[in-house]
């Protein structure tokens, strides 16, 4: 309300989504919705009234039939005491509330399922919803340690299951079994939503950045990219950790996992508020371009392979992105942006802060689609030996990632390492217990 104060503001919560027949998606609440609210169930609105300094949470109104085959849904009494607004009403007295409000305001901030649902009542030419998500992706940036306490449990919850993972992967096993490891442990830790759906690669299918099959065979000699988070109230975890199928790692997955772990621990080390996080990303680039050169797949200056872009054949990503209420938060709203001081294109460019949260998770990949293709054959013949890369088409990849809370002095790493642990010589132990 002090960042919209001429405005009456409007936030819709989510509705359930049909999935087929009268079969309804899981229900997960409007990311923003929640920031506000707190709430997380269905049909919900917020009503910010700058001018009067007064809250209003609207509820759906339940009928008995509901009640029969759906249960029990906070009513006003039970929701004014579990959420704190100054007032709370049905949602069927809203847009009767919106008309006899509106005369005092020349804008009406809504979010766009509300500026879509209650469009008879808000004057089209004076609606803005640009300005009301910038407002909240400048809020949401910066966590508040209740924000980070959520994170880190659901980092935890998320840490065990990593562990579990690998401790029940097989050869002979299908990637899904591996999911299923993961998200039961999820489940049985009281978190029934997950960040985002598991991505689970064996072999090859780690070159696949958003693989989503997970019905591979897991084969001994590959690798598996196991990249999966739950989330606590809506606040995410996002880890990623790649492990031998067999016992232990070969030479040449040892050699590439080495290479992503040391710019994965060099990029936490840096982190501080006030780095530009356009910088990190670059420093990340250098470090595996200088990694693939001592593999002899690269060559020239390191410099020029970042410019000319040479090293996105392999790191096709960026170093990290923001999380919260969102595994992919926003950029911290355009406030916050800064001018890209780089050639080429960074999708994140701003001032690291304290209270950001962000995963930092370098990864290298021998993508088919990006190696064979004969306009980047022809513009990096003099900076990427192909005919070596070729031989690791079939290899996948190796992403390591975890989430870090940006505050004075060194970043405080909201994954527990010692749970689902990176080091080399810790996960082929772990392995070799597994598999003993």
């Amino acid at each position: 309300m002090r960042r919209l104060p001429e405005g009456l503001i409007l936030v819709s919560g989510g509705a359930e989504a049909l999935r087929n027949g009268d079969v309804s998606h899981p229900f997960r609440q409007d990311s923003d919705f929640l920031y506000l609210a707190g709430a997380e169930e269905a049909g919900f609105h917020v009503l910010l009234d700058p001018k009067r300094r007064q809250s209003t949470l609207f509820i759906a109104r339940i009928d008995a039939g509901h009640k029969v085959w759906e249960g029990k849904v906070p009513d006003i009494a039970e929701c004014r005491r579990l959420y704190g607004f100054d007032r709370v009403s049905y949602a069927d007295s809203l847009p009767r509330r919106l008309k006899g409000l509106r005369r005092g305001y020349r804008r009406f901030y809504a979010n766009r399922p509300a500026s879509r649902n209650y469009s008879a009542v808000l004057p089209f030419k004076k609606r803005d919803c640009d300005s009301l998500l910038d407002a909240l992706q400048e809020l949401r940036a910066v966590k508040s340690a209740a924000e980070t306490a959520s994170i880190r449990k659901a980092g935890q919850v998320s840490a065990r299951a990593h562990r579990a993972a690998m401790e029940k992967a097989r050869p002979g096993m299908r990637e899904y079994e591996v999911q299923a490891v993961f998200d039961g442990e999820c489940l049985r830790a009281g978190l029934p939503h997950l960040a985002f759906p598991s991505i689970v690669a064996a072999g090859a299918n780690a070159a696949v950045l958003h693989y989503r099959r997970n019905d591979a065979l897991l084969k001994s000699g590959d690798m598996l990219l196991l990249d999966a988070g739950a989330e606590l109230h809506g606040y995410a975890s996002d880890i990623t950790r790649t492990f031998p199928v067999g016992r232990r790692f070969s030479a040449l997955q040892r050699e590439v996992y080495s290479i992503v772990l040391d710019t994965q621990k060099a990029c936490i080390a840096k982190l501080k508020p006030g780095l530009n996080s356009a910088d990190l990303h670059v420093f990340s680039m250098r470090m595996l371009a200088e990694g693939l050169k001592s593999m002899g797949l690269m060559t020239g200056d390191t410099d020029g392979l970042v410019e000319s872009e040479a090293i996105r054949l392999f790191y096709p990503h960026g170093i990290g992105h923001l999380m919260g209420l969102d595994v992919h938060d926003g950029t911290g709203g355009s406030g916050r942006k800064l001018p890209n001081p780089f050639k080429f294109p960074i999708r994140f460019v701003a001032k690291l802060e304290p209270g950001f949260v962000l995963t930092i998770e370098p990864g290298l990949y021998f993508i088919e689609a990006l190696l064979n293709d004969p306009k980047k054959r022809a513009k990096y013949r003099t900076s990427v030996r192909f005919s070596k890369a070729e031989r690791f088409l079939g290899f996948g990849g190796v992403r390591i990632e975890d989430d870090l809370l940006i505050r004075e002095g060194a970043a405080l790493n909201l994954t527990d390492s010692r749970t689902a642990p990176k080091e080399i010589s810790e996960i082929e132990e772990l392995r070799r217990r597994a598999l003993a």
